[in-house]
């Protein structure tokens, strides 16, 4: 129900955008999140958006290069500018349709992925 777009191949320095359609749902978003994992490492949080009121979170690895974006009701955006080597790893688009608060960090509380989006930075 997610589809995620937008991952490459780049050199450090460089920028992507990410874009996560989602098919039409029967239950309510109340978070978009961005994920990224690397072999044998648990999926690290990027950023999240609340869906309503839009309120948006980036960890700390990420924020001033990346920056989450709603942009309609059934896509969240990604950009990632000044892209380092360790940003390379497959990214996921999550949807959080069970908690109406802010949004979790933690992956295990999506219920709805995108199949990943693999962006490598070259050094």
């Amino acid at each position: 129900q997610l589809q995620a777009s937008g991952g490459g191949v780049v050199q450090a320095g460089g920028s992507l955008r990410l874009s996560c359609a989602a098919s039409a749902r029967t239950s309510e978003t109340y978070a978009m999140a961005w994920f990224r994992q690397v072999p044998r490492k648990e999926r690290e949080f990027v950023a999240a958006v609340r869906w309503s009121g839009a309120n948006k979170y980036h960890a700390a690895s990420v924020r001033g290069r990346f920056t989450i974006a709603k942009v309609n009701a059934n896509t969240v955006s990604l950009q990632m500018n000044s892209l380092r080597p360790e940003d390379t790893a497959v990214y996921y688009c999550a949807a959080d349709t069970t908690r109406p608060g802010n949004p979790d960090f933690r992956w295990t509380s999506y219920e709805y992925w995108g199949q990943g989006t693999l962006v490598t930075v070259s050094s």
